[in-house]
């Protein structure tokens, strides 16, 4: 009896110890860590953009059994495993014909190994040795004994490559079907089940008959396991079978690629929902390599544009023109890339200037004018050579004159306050202080990027209420009723006057790219000898800001911001407003409606010749002192030799007050420093000669070039110290100053 009973116990005890072996076998470490999954760029109604390779050398999307076709599970199954649910790892039946076609040399009609050993093999790859087979077995028992038999499937789908650096079901369905996995038809699934066996070899796009051959294997093998009715066999064997073009997703490059420079922004393996909008994307690429066509004569490179939603900060569009992959600059990010603005940063010194208690009214002298800074002398210039003498805030923003703006900077506080108000507005590439660059500051001498211009410009839109720009869709971070900067009624002023296309007609025309039949706020900027043009707007939905240049700062030929990036900017804006709708900002009821003279900004009353109405926050005072008893204007010295000079169209409309006596030299200031622009040609480096006197001036220069000019004498600078002497020939008195000229 005793004898039978350990006959009974061995048997048991071998059993026992075979089950603590398998429950104590270390599974390997890799099939313990979840299979990585690519991380997955979507716009904000979740149209791809790109997907990102993991380890870069492969595409995988993680996925659940519940998402996964029975069509695809049964071929599969079929296919590789048809006892996958009723054995443990290892399938006793296929093993042992695997063995006996072996010894008989006959091919088998299957592989032995079952879905369990298949998956070990996925993560420990390694030589087919009939060690390493034996290893695989044991591993597969042991993994078995912890790890249902869903679970193990899942893997396996995650896990397995279907070629074209597709590992994973989801992804390989999305690749060569475009359709999830739930969608697979019977023949597709076949299909699909079928890569896996040799996916090089299978790659359809090389070998589609191959491929479709071993379908047709796997097809048999569903009928003969009754997963399938012969009608469904011969259905799926005649369905033609539409593969989606082998193009990876490849959208919004330089978008996605600026998400992918900020750290801790992107978690791998997650599906990223960003705050663009493929479509509008798409569109303003297209249209922006149609801009630079129409310029290709202008030296014309490069342009970007972006487009944000004002009511959250979302960039709905980061575009950039031409091909991404071409040359050393196609993947340069112009959105990003600092570039010199020129006037489109000089609406934040009006909009200052209009918190300091001005109005669209209120008068600068756009005259020649040295300003005095702490380097010296500084002399600006407009952009064509001409002053207007007495003008409007309002028609100096509109015509983008320049001394009229540094004008305006200096009612506003001076470089500091402005400077202020731009690092406040998000321009993180301002990194010297105010001083460094001095009045220039509103003539646009600090390099700013596209994108934080326009979410600047967004800032006036929402009428002075700060938001960060949101590249991702989700909560803002706390953020979302953001910080008011400025006061909205003041806002609507500033935009009231961007809006206004004759307030710019003399510089622009009526009829320019920045006319619209709808509402928009606009200001253009152009950079010194013309290497950058810039286009930005907005209306109370939208900001839209483009730039056009050339990635290395190569000069374009003459080209102004409302000639080539202006084009653009309006097609867009045409675009936004027939897709989207576009509004305006309703009166803000505390504004006042007042009449004012043009020429002095002061109140007069409606019945004068010439009054206009204007907005105000507060009463615009009367200044009756400002008339002659011909109720002519009279004009402060400072307008005294541009009252003289032929740019003076006043007429009898004003006259001049007191000037200076005697014979004094009032251009160049004694002392004064100019500095050579590094940008300019030499030869249109001069300034003017100007001086009081009675009769005809004479002019002597220590050998500096006099060019001849309509508008009266001019010196060529070169770099030195110079002496300066006239002579009044009618009273034979003389004068003589001095000035410095350096490089910059």
């Amino acid at each position: 009896m005793k004898r039978w009973l350990k006959f009974l116990a061995l048997p048991l005890i071998g059993w026992l110890i075979f089950e603590i072996a398998l429950r104590l076998t270390p599974l390997p470490f890799k099939l313990l860590e979840p299979a990585p999954s690519s991380t997955e760029f979507v716009d904000r109604r979740g149209q791809p953009l790109r997907t990102l390779l993991v380890d870069e050398r492969r595409y995988m999307r993680r996925l659940k059994l519940n998402s996964v076709s029975p069509n695809l599970i049964d071929a599969t199954l079929c296919a590789e495993d048809k006892r996958f649910w009723e054995h443990r790892g290892l399938d006793w039946l296929a093993t042992a014909r695997a063995v006996r076609g072996t010894l008989l040399k006959v091919k088998p009609v299957s592989g032995a190994s079952t879905i369990t050993q298949q998956l070990i093999k996925l993560v420990r790859p390694g030589p087919r040795t009939f060690g390493r087979k034996i290893q695989e077995i044991w591993l597969a028992l042991a993994l078995e004994t912890r790890w249902d038999k869903k679970r193990i499937l899942t893997e396996y789908f995650n896990r397995l490559d279907y070629g074209n650096l597709q590992i994973g079901a989801a992804s390989a369905s999305d690749f060569y079907f475009g359709k999830p996995l739930m969608d697979l038809s019977v023949a597709e699934a076949a299909f699909l089940s079928a890569l896996p066996r040799a996916p090089t070899r299978l790659d359809p796009w090389r070998n589609f008959d191959q491929a479709q051959a071993r379908q047709h294997w796997v097809l048999k093998r569903l009928l003969a396991n009754r997963k399938i009715t012969n009608e469904e066999a011969a259905r799926a064997r005649n369905e033609k079978l539409t593969l989606s073009p082998p193009l990876r997703n490849f959208e919004a490059p330089h978008f996605v690629d600026l998400l992918l420079s900020r750290k801790g922004v992107i978690q791998s393996g997650e599906k990223i929902f960003t705050t663009l909008d493929r479509d509008l994307n798409r569109f303003i690429a297209q249209m922006l390599q149609s801009q630079l066509e129409r310029i290709t004569d202008k030296n014309a490179g490069s342009a970007f544009a972006v487009v944000m939603d004002n009511a959250d900060g979302a960039v709905l569009a980061l575009a950039g023109s031409g091909d991404y992959f071409h040359g050393s600059e196609g993947q340069v990010n112009g959105a990003w890339q600092p570039r010199s603005p020129g006037s489109a940063v000089k609406p934040f010194a009006y909009l200052l200037a209009l918190q300091k208690g001005a109005h669209p009214g209120t008068i600068v002298p756009d005259v020649p004018s040295d300003f005095s800074t702490p380097t010296g002398l500084y002399r600006p210039n407009n952009y064509n050579n001409r002053f207007h003498g007495p003008a409007s805030l309002r028609f100096a923003l509109g015509n983008s004159l320049n001394i009229a703006s540094i004008r305006a900077l200096e009612l506003a506080g001076g470089p500091q306050v402005l400077h202020q108000t731009l690092h406040d507005l998000g321009l993180t590439t301002l990194n010297h202080p105010a001083d460094y660059y001095g009045l220039g500051l509103t003539l646009g001498n600090a390099e700013v990027r596209l994108l934080e211009l326009a979410n600047a410009y967004a800032t006036l839109a929402r009428l002075g209420r700060h938001l960060p720009y949101r590249l991702l869709t989700g909560p803002a971070s706390g953020l979302e009723n953001g910080r008011q900067l400025f006061d909205p009624a003041i806002c609507y002023m500033l935009a009231d006057m961007l809006a206004d296309n004759s307030a710019r007609a003399s510089a622009f025309g009526l009829n320019s790219w920045l006319r619209f039949d709808f509402p928009v706020a606009c200001k253009t900027g152009t950079s010194s000898d013309y290497r950058d043009n810039w286009a930005v707007g907005y209306t109370p939905e939208f900001t839209v800001a483009v730039w056009v240049g050339n990635m290395d700062g190569s000069p374009m030929r003459e080209i102004t911001g409302v000639t080539g990036a202006a084009p653009a900017f309006h097609e867009i804006f045409e675009h936004l407003h027939q897709q989207f709708g576009t509004t305006w900002y309703p009166r803000p009821p505390e504004l006042l409606r007042q009449w004012i003279d043009p020429l002095t900004g002061y109140r007069v009353n409606p019945d004068r010749p010439g009054a206009v109405q204007e907005n105000s926050i507060s009463p615009i005072i009367a200044h009756e002192e400002s008339y002659d008893a011909f109720g002519r204007v009279i004009l402060p010295p400072v307008y005294s030799d541009w009252f003289k000079s032929r740019e003076n169209k006043l007429g009898e409309l004003a006259t001049l007050g007191s000037t200076i006596s005697g014979l004094v030299i009032t251009q160049p200031a004694e002392g004064a420093v100019y500095f050579l622009d590094p940008d300019l040609p030499l030869a249109e480096q001069q300034i003017r000669l100007l001086a009081e006197g009675v009769g005809e001036l004479q002019w002597q220069t220590d050998g500096l070039t006099m060019p001849r000019s309509l508008d009266g004498p001019k010196i060529a600078l070169r770099e030195g110290r110079h002496e300066v002497m006239v002579t009044d020939l009618s009273t034979g008195k003389t004068a003589r100053t001095w000035f410095e000229v350096r490089p910059w």
